[in-house]
């Protein structure tokens, strides 16, 4: 099974997730500052990206009313303004009902082949499937350089979101995606959840907004990200999402980080692992003049 959609992605859509996710990173929403970095021009959030997957999932494959469990991400080329992409999701693997899918976006290349701006897997369960519960994964420290444009291993940032419902709304008018889960609290009870459950790109879009303004810090760009999504999150609830740097990578100006959002219960909702690459970070790009 597997199934295709094309969008064209707009200075406007990125505007508009900034303002959802709170993440106004300069590579995504200055045109300016994006001119000096290594992109040459904005480009889309990892999350905006991750979300036109969402609504793939949502609608073609596997359809409405489907669970992500897990979604991993890598950011190969960038996206940028006007840019005509390809999501493609085909499903890889049936573990008793639970589906392993594929998903990749790709965009025209200038010798007529194509380039993929994001590649990765999700696990699904169906709409007929139970949800299992999944347990967080532990938090992890590696060896690796003392510091790095005054980043050293241990750092840590966090802040706390309440998502309202207008916030999910906003983000199913912008991304298309028309799961009932986020949209109608009786399906979602039908389905085993108290309401409405807050989508994977909004929760990880916590993240995106602490990597991209906090730590690393403006500047920053997304290489890679594991997310896992252990319990539901709701609307309404009061969340706190925090990044840890795990490991720097000085050679290469890469940095891995610990993501995890938390509710008031002291539940984990999501968490993983993130790549982030911060050659263009804000303050570096200042002192070079």
């Amino acid at each position: 099974m597997s199934a295709e959609y094309r969008r064209v992605l707009l200075q406007s859509d990125f505007d508009r997730f900034a303002s959802l996710s709170l993440d106004d990173n300069p590579i995504h929403c200055d045109p300016a500052f994006a001119a000096k970095s290594h992109f040459g021009a904005t480009v889309a959030h990892g999350m905006l990206l991750y979300g036109c997957i969402c609504k793939g999932l949502a609608e073609l494959v596997p359809g409405p009313g489907a669970v992500q469990l897990e979604q991993s991400l890598m950011f190969p080329n960038p996206t940028f303004v006007g840019d005509l992409i390809a999501v493609s999701l085909a499903v890889e693997a049936d573990r008793d009902g639970i589906l392993d899918i594929a998903t990749v976006i790709t965009k025209a290349a200038s010798d007529g082949g194509s380039l993929t701006t994001a590649t990765g897997t999700t696990r699904v369960v169906p709409l007929d499937i139970a949800v299992p519960a999944l347990a967080p994964s532990p938090p992890t420290m590696e060896r690796g350089d003392p510091a790095l444009y005054g980043l050293t291993p241990g750092m840590r940032a966090s802040d706390t979101r309440v998502f309202s419902v207008a916030d999910l709304d906003e983000y199913g008018d912008l991304i298309g995606d028309r799961n009932p889960l986020f949209r109608d609290d009786a399906a979602a009870r039908r389905r085993g959840f108290s309401g409405r459950i807050v989508p994977g790109p909004l929760l990880a879009g916590m993240f995106s907004c602490l990597l991209g303004t906090r730590l690393p810090g403006r500047g920053t760009g997304w290489m890679k990200q594991v997310l896992r999504f252990p319990r539901p999150a709701h609307p309404g609830e009061t969340l706190t999402a925090s990044v840890i740097i795990n490991r720097l990578r000085a050679d290469k100006e890469l940095v891995n980080l610990g993501t995890r959002i938390i509710a008031q219960d002291g539940r984990v909702v999501c968490d993983g692992e993130a790549l982030v690459l911060v050659r263009n970070l804000e303050n570096k790009l200042e002192n070079k003049g």
